[in-house]
């Protein structure tokens, strides 16, 4: 038995071999020295050639045909699986400086087509954990996408989630460090990065594994420094639609409860997906005697949103410098906006960008993280009655309309669509979800299972868009209209 377990061993060593050949640019002369650091991973000490020839399997059944095949042979222990999977697919694929080489290659001939072939690496060497973000459901209504997410799990409390993106032992000192790539101890083995210069500064790029939208990564600062937003980071966002111009790029507000899990190291959020924001129209048009290159417009959008769109880089930069500035002094007791407390600062803003006809269009979402007691979460968060669907911290991607929804909710919606079609009353087990069944029955006493399917969807988006409108500091075009003509903004 341990025998034919070796045999299998060796066979499935030698398809990866081959798959890494074909699919991740394996160099002959590299093979042999690939195939011993496999063959060490599994904790294999012989190695007899198979007459296995790949014929397009993926590398997630191939991996898992050869951990099994040596656990089966007890020369690996079940619970160093992940690690080794991770140890493997990182052998045969190539070196971080390989990939940075053929990146930078393909970049001198098109921007496109070298992002196109890192997402395509990333994905074929199991970093982007494609398959499994394929499973996630996903949906489009009232101008909103939602995604449920099956890979991750929920973090209802905001210490929790930060607590889950951070390292124990000081290295790496954070999950998002370029220590990371190569690191065995967070599986890190598949990770490859490029260098990019932002704002004059060292910065990189790495993809999101289990990313929210197409081709889904981070910017990372190569100096562990915190999250902040000011002048230069307009600057710098814009540098990277500038090396970029087929992606989007931002940066989540620096403060918990509103922006990002990982506060310490400073970075942006991007990729090649337009999200539901960057189709957002304008509202009330404005113009500033100061930049007269630029057109500033609130946008129609249920959180408060300002774009400033312009070919120059100057007046980009000087008008978004103004309105962040303002806001994060702007106090109106009578809205609930306290810009600063003995708990500290409490508004910030979240800058996206996109490039489009040689114009930059800079939107800026204004964002308040004060808590009181009716609202201990957030005044600006998702109120209470929605944190069945959603009481996790509501960051950028989200703020631009893409929502992503705990896993739980496959099970528990799927129960609720179960007793719409039945009629039956809602039953204690589903109690939280009262809120929706009310409104869905209200108007609609029968369903049939593609109409109640129907109904949940439109529902989850209604409550989404009530969340956006909950994080909306001003809850009128006109009171953001207000805020604008305050500094200086005319009609």
């Amino acid at each position: 038995m341990q025998e034919d377990m070796m045999k299998n061993v060796c066979y499935y060593t030698d398809l990866l071999i081959g798959y890494a050949k074909e699919k991740l640019d394996l160099d002959g002369r590299d093979e042999l020295y690939v195939r011993n650091t496999v063959l060490d991973l599994v904790g294999a000490e012989s190695y007899e050639k198979t007459d296995a020839v790949y014929e397009g399997q993926t590398c997630t059944v191939l991996v898992k045909g050869l951990i099994e095949s040596a656990i089966s042979a007890g020369i690996m222990d079940e619970d160093d699986s992940a690690r080794v999977a991770d140890g493997v697919m990182g052998a045969v694929s190539l070196s971080p400086k390989e990939v940075e080489e053929r990146f930078s290659a393909l970049y001198k001939k098109d921007a496109k087509e070298a992002t196109e072939w890192l997402y395509t690496y990333s994905v074929l060497s199991d970093y982007v954990k494609k398959e499994k973000l394929d499973a996630n459901p996903r949906f489009e209504k009232r101008g909103l996408i939602i995604t449920i997410n099956l890979a991750k799990p929920e973090f209802r409390d905001a210490k929790k989630a930060a607590s889950g993106n951070s390292t124990k032992g000081g290295y790496p000192k954070c999950t998002i460090c370029r220590d990371n790539e190569g690191f065995f101890g967070r599986n890190k083995r598949t990770l490859r990065t490029v260098s990019l210069k932002l704002g004059g500064q060292d910065w990189f790029w790495q993809f999101s594994p289990y990313g929210y939208f197409y081709q889904h990564g981070i910017a990372v600062n190569c100096e562990h420094t915190p999250m902040h937003v000011d002048e230069a980071t307009f600057t710098r966002l814009m540098d990277f639609v500038d090396m970029f111009p087929h992606w989007f790029i931002g940066c989540n507000a620096a403060l918990p409860r509103i922006g990002g899990s990982v506060l310490a190291h400073d970075h942006y959020q991007g990729g090649g997906e337009v999200l539901p924001l960057h189709k957002a129209k304008g509202a009330i048009s404005f113009r500033h005697k100061n930049y007269p290159n630029a057109e500033i417009c609130v946008l129609d959008w249920p959180g408060t949103a300002i774009r400033v769109t312009s070919k120059d880089r100057a007046d980009i930069t000087g008008v978004c410098e103004l309105i962040r500035a303002a806001w994060c002094s702007y106090e109106n007791k009578a809205l609930g906006i306290i810009a600063e407390d003995e708990d500290g600062v409490h508004s910030a803003i979240s800058p996206t960008v996109v490039k489009r006809d040689g114009k930059y269009e800079m939107t800026l979402i204004l964002r308040n993280n004060v808590t009181t007691e009716e609202y201990p979460d957030g005044v600006f968060h998702a109120h209470p009655e929605f944190h069945v669907i959603k009481k996790e911290s509501i960051g950028l991607i989200e703020a631009q309309g893409l929502f992503i929804l705990p896993g739980r909710l496959v099970e528990q919606l799927g129960a609720l669509q179960e007793v719409l079609v039945k009629g039956e009353n809602l039953p204690d087990s589903l109690s939280d979800f009262a809120l929706l069944y009310n409104e869905m029955t209200a108007n609609v006493k029968s369903f049939t299972k593609e109409s109640a399917e129907e109904a949940v969807k439109e529902e989850l988006c209604s409550i989404c868009e009530r969340i956006l409108q909950n994080t909306a500091v001003f809850k009128s075009f006109e009171q953001t209209a207000e805020f604008l003509q305050g500094m200086g903004f005319e009609r």
